[in-house]
């Protein structure tokens, strides 16, 4: 390898003498360069938070010796100014590369208030606390901000951060059945500004029942946010409270069981002791009990096989020895197994000839049939046990809660138990099924964006400020509830007025958009609107436009705004586009009457509910309005799909009358279908009438006709009719199954206990896996560990209060074996906490470096003490980024373009005569014909070459060029070469030498 050719590449040797005075410019750039970036941070004006990239200035000398030694072909002062150039994008580049971020200073104080409005607290223990807090904001500087931040189990923001605090009262909604200190820390942590100096004013009785707040109190300190503390101090020295209820987990039918009661109190003292049983009082006796723990047995005699819930509690004959009265009452279940039965639910409101033939042809084949309206269902999990199957007849998705649909769903997955829907107008997606717990566990989807003939609906929701607590709030909840309820090809839009006027927060588009319609819907700010005639009649152009088969509004209001004009009701009336009113707390009867006319007069319904409450189930309803485009009302039979039990001796179906669009799912087993109709757009499509599948330990199946009066009403004559139903019903139906496990369930503090037995002839060892459910859907799966032989236990911690199922399977010795029970948590942990806990409170400030407060604002020291500069940085390479772009057009120019500089000064010193403006064609040949003329004067006799003979015949004499002959053949003639001029000019040569180039071709031609 040759490194002096190498060396001689990269550091090429001087074209020019090189001196020490052209160095100058080099080291007076390496000053500048190192003298700025150490007096950004000494200055603390900016910092770089890579400051190695600094180096890349050393990049700088060979630049500068590429330019003084000759190597960039530009003048001196050219080359100066472009070394200059690239010199400074070398530095700025170096400066970008280094994270540069500008310093701010600042000495103001940021405070957080982290206020506990737990039931543990106190309502005069919080009152309390907000005059201290008053109190003390009333003393802080004027630059300095203030925040406040209220916690339960959860935490909400009641005033950010601001110069100003205007608290009048507490409006965050909170669970103050639970303190959680984690999270109230990490939102007032959040709320601090970063270029202030941050604290936290906790203010709590230290105690904890979700989360803990020391794993976030090393975060906390990181980030310099010390953390005052403020303890309210507590202690009940009177308190009575029920422990826990606890029955047998095993009764046989026939025996005679006990409850026990177990109860602690803090003194001695006398009440009345009373157990509800599935809410009819069974036993009420005056009891004395002692300081401690107390044991009351109440017997119970012989009970049907079934569910029963039993509730105890204790009322103290003097008041004052109770403090807490949420502790008073305590909940538990006993499951008596008997013979399987039916479950029907009926809807509250619906019509009985669509459920009371079903029934009456049930119990004419023999089955056990238990009819409860949907207001009567229970939300405990373990309360189906006692049912086989339940069959839901017409019955609409507003009509169930979550928490109903969340259990009936657990009890299909988990307990095994059979589900069955029967079609209906307020069934399916008509019956607002899209996107729940039901529809999950049904084998059909509402979802039928796959058919070709695609009927959908269009709804448009207007939104009036609701003047009641968090009534905005609310008006967006129950607006993204009442879209969810639609599928996803319906239409839906939302208007509202606002700061511009009347305006589309949206306009309608497919549901299946919900996510982007959310997003529009909670940065929504409804305002107070002067008139419906600006709202409805932009929605009205846009209702008008879309080809859905029903179209719908929906107006909220408190009724103030000026009523439409008649005109534009009779167009909604024309379109049949039907508008729903809802009243929240109207400010005159006026106002009602005229929200009701316009409801009437275009086919709506009116509403005046009471309650807030009552808003999500209204809007719901109203969803299900344009969905009425899912039912197909025409006469049709059946179509036998794949053979199935439930048809076995059936033969032929007899017309159906109507049914509900729906589409079935991937694994589910079509039975029953409709026919196609040939000829027909979408004529070649089928659609379920009659399908099932598994869901998990359980069986569903969807029949989207119904068996009533309406369209099943052929059926009803049928002799096939009852063998049809029932051996549905047993095909969905739970398989009863003898088990050896036993299980014993107790709650332990905040810790679930379970405890399960095997009673297998056979002793093996079983895998037991146990999977926890709340009504609310969480779900957690433990193994149990084998505690002696044949019993096995596991612990958990809950999750608060609540019902729990419990659901342990065990394999092993070649079995399968499940087994099903429940907690009930009936309180919070909160309620059993007796006294404070400033101990959590001074670990909270020693770790954090905070201090323990006293509760004299004046000497609390918030705003007045330790207060040092706190340091924020932000990034500048932007603004570096942007010189660098600037300067590097330059770096081009300055290298590339030559500029006249004496043209330039021409312009400015000398003055050009006036001469004409142009110059025609001729004058210019004639100017160029004098110039050759004294060309040509002035060259001399030039001898000509001497050539051999051609066929052009002899060479011209040397006294004057003379034309030469014409060539015989048939060519065009050559040209003459001009002759030579005279002299040594570059010209002359340069023609001296064509000349003879072309005489040589002339001769070679020869």
């Amino acid at each position: 390898m040759n490194w002096n050719r190498i060396r001689q590449s990269v550091l090429p040797t001087s074209r020019r003498p090189v001196t020490w005075r052209e160095s100058l410019s080099l080291v007076l750039f390496l000053l500048l360069f190192g003298g700025t970036w150490l007096w950004l941070e000494w200055s603390a004006t900016a910092t770089f938070l890579q400051p190695w990239w600094g180096l890349l200035v050393l990049a700088c000398p060979w630049f500068w010796w590429m330019t003084a030694a000759g190597w960039g072909g530009l003048g001196y002062w050219r080359g100066e100014t472009a070394l200059w150039i690239r010199m400074i994008l070398i530095g700025l580049v170096a400066m970008i590369l280094a994270d540069p971020r500008a310093v701010r200073t600042n000495k103001n104080r940021a405070v957080i208030f982290a206020l506990d409005r737990s039931d543990s607290i106190g309502d005069g223990s919080v009152d309390n606390a907000r005059d201290f807090i008053l109190k003390a904001i009333s003393e802080k500087p004027q630059q300095d901000e203030a925040g406040l931040v209220t916690f339960g189990e959860n935490a909400g923001v009641e005033l950010p951060p601001r110069v100003s605090f205007p608290l009048e009262a507490f409006n965050t909604k909170l669970n103050r059945d639970g303190t959680n200190l984690e999270q109230a820390l990490s939102l007032s942590a959040a709320m601090l500004p970063a270029d202030k100096q941050g604290r936290i004013v906790l203010i709590s009785d230290g105690t904890q029942t979700v989360g803990s707040a020391s794993a976030i109190l090393d975060d906390l300190k990181s980030k310099g946010i010390s953390v005052d503390v403020l303890p309210i101090q507590y202690q009940y020295d009177k308190e009575v409270y029920l422990e826990r209820l606890e029955l047998p987990q095993n009764v046989k039918i026939g025996e005679n069981y006990q409850a026990v009661v177990i109860l602690y109190s803090l003194q001695e003292g006398e009440g009345k002791l009373t157990l509800l049983e599935n809410n009819k009082e069974i036993y009420a006796e005056d009891v004395k009990y002692s300081a401690g723990k107390n044991r009351f047995v109440v017997p119970i005699y012989f009970r049907n096989p079934g569910y029963y819930e039993y509730s105890a509690t204790i009322t103290p004959k003097n008041p004052e020895d109770d403090q807490i009265k949420f502790n008073n009452n305590v909940l538990s279940t006993l499951f008596l197994e008997g013979e399987g039965r039916v479950l029907v639910v009926t809807d509250p409101n619906g019509e009985p000839r669509d459920w009371e033939n079903f029934i009456k042809a049930l119990k004419e084949e023999q089955l056990v049939i238990e009819e409860k309206t949907s207001l009567e269902l229970s939300p405990d999990v373990i309360s189906y046990q006692n049912y086989d199957s339940i069959v839901l007849m017409n019955v609409p998705a507003d009509a169930l809660d979550l928490v109903q649909q969340q259990a009936l769903k657990s009890a299909v997955h988990d307990l095994g138990v059979g589900f069955l829907m029967v079609g209906g107008q307020n069934s399916f997606g008509p019956g607002g099924y899209q996107r729940t717990a039901i529809e999950e566990l049904l084998p059909v989807s509402m979802d039928v964006t796959q058919k070709k003939v695609l009927p959908k609906g269009c709804l448009a929701i207007i939104l009036h400020t609701c003047e009641f607590a968090d009534g905005n709030t609310w008006a967006k909840r129950i607006t993204k509830q009442a879209i969810q309820v639609l599928s996803d090809q319906d239409e839906a839009g939302v208007l509202n007025y606002g700061v511009g006027g009347e305006s589309w927060i949206f306009k309608p588009m497919p549901v299946k958009e919900i996510a982007t319609m959310t997003q529009k819907i909670n940065s929504a700010e409804p305002g107070d609107m002067p008139s419906f005639a600006g709202t409805m009649q932009l929605g009205f152009d846009e209702l008008i436009k879309s080809d859905a088969a029903t179209r719908h509004m929906i107006i909220i209001s408190d009724g103030d705004p000026q009523p439409p004009p008649p005109a534009l009701l009779q167009k909604y009336i024309d379109n049949s586009i039907s508008v729903s009113m809802v009243a929240v707390f109207p400010h005159r009867p006026e106002d009602v009457a005229i929200m009701r006319q316009v409801a009437t007069a275009t086919g709506g319904r009116f509403y005046f509910p009471e309650d807030p409450n009552e808003l999500p189930s209204i809007f719901i309803k109203e969803s299900k309005t344009i969905k009425r485009s899912l039912i197909h009302e025409k006469e049709f039979t059946p179509m036998v799909e794949m053979p199935s039990p439930i048809l076995k001796g059936i033969g032929g179906m007899l017309p159906l009358h109507g049914y509900v669009l729906a589409t079935t799912k991937p694994r589910a087993e079509q039975i029953l279908v409709t026919q196609g109709e040939p000829g027909k757009e979408g004529g070649d499509e089928i659609d379920p009438i009659l399908a099932k599948w598994r869901y998990g330990l359980g069986t569903t199946a969807a029949f989207t006709s119904d068996l009533g009066t309406k369209w099943g009403r052929e059926w009803l004559e049928w002799e096939k009719y009852r063998p049809f139903v029932k051996q549905l019903l047993l095909e969905v139906g739970r398989v009863r199954q003898q088990g050896f496990l036993r299980m014993n369930t107790h709650l332990d503090g905040g810790e679930g206990v379970v405890i399960v037995e095997d009673f297998h002839p056979e002793e093996n060892f079983l895998d037991l896996q146990m999977a926890v459910t709340d009504a609310r859907g969480k779900a957690e799966v433990i193994p149990m560990k084998q505690i002696a032989p044949r019993r096995y236990q596991a612990k958990l911690p809950l999750w608060g209060k609540g019902r729990y199922l419990i659901s342990v399977e065990g394999t092993g010795g070649g079995r399968t074996e499940r087994i099903n029970g429940s907690w009930i948590v009936s309180y919070s942990p909160e309620y059993l906490r007796f006294r404070s806990n400033p101990k959590v409170l001074e670990e909270i400030a020693a770790r954090t470096g905070g201090k323990v407060l006293s509760a004299d604002p004046e000497h609390s020291g918030i705003f007045t003490d330790d207060r040092r500069e706190r340091r924020t940085t932000s990034p500048i390479f932007d603004w570096l980024l942007m010189g660098l772009v600037c300067l590097i057009p330059f770096d081009v120019a300055i290298r590339r373009i030559q500029i006249d500089w004496a043209l330039i000064r021409s312009w400015f010193t000398l003055r050009r005569k006036r001469g004409p403006a142009t110059e025609t064609l001729g004058s210019l040949l004639e100017r160029k014909q004098a110039v050759g003329e004294r060309l040509e004067s002035r060259r001399g006799p030039v001898a000509p070459r001497e050539q051999k003979g051609t066929v052009f015949g002899q060479t011209p004499p040397s006294s004057a060029p003379k034309p030469m002959p014409k060539p015989k053949v048939e060519s065009p003639p050559a040209a003459s070469a001009p002759p030579p001029p005279s002299g040594n000019s570059t010209t002359s040569k340069l023609l001296e030498m064509k000349r003879k180039r072309k005489q040589d071709e002339e001769g070679g031609a020869g």
